[in-house]
């Protein structure tokens, strides 16, 4: 494995990323799924006919 920076071995090199970006795009990801899920959800509930009375 290469490491561009001279001062990291290869295991440092693999270590995490401190600032998590990778976590941040995974909720960010995840928050707009469930938005977008919703938003399907209530728009299809919208369209639903209106229940007729029983007779």
């Amino acid at each position: 494995m290469e490491t561009y920076d001279p001062d990291k071995n290869t295991t440092e090199v693999r270590q995490a990323n401190p600032r998590k970006m990778n976590l941040r795009v995974l909720v960010v990801s995840l928050i707009g799924i469930v938005v977008l899920f919703a938003i399907v959800y209530l728009v299809l509930g919208m369209m639903q006919p209106a229940p007729t009375p029983a007779s």
